[in-house]
């Protein structure tokens, strides 16, 4: 999921660089939309790792 907000992210540099003002809003929000539900889930994977306490392997 982050690496498909990056990509979204390079396309709306590209495309804010050669004026398509529009297209780069697009993929601009749409890679801030990806990100943060990374960081969502990112939270509770960590939330849930951290509930569960897993012993360590010795």
């Amino acid at each position: 999921m982050l690496r498909l907000a990056l990509a979204f992210f390079i396309v709306a540099i590209i495309a804010a660089v050669f004026g398509f003002g529009g297209i780069a809003a697009g993929a601009a929000s749409i890679a801030q939309i990806l990100f943060f539900g990374f960081l969502i889930l990112f939270a509770i994977a960590l939330v849930v790792g951290l509930v569960q306490g897993r012993t360590p392997r010795v």
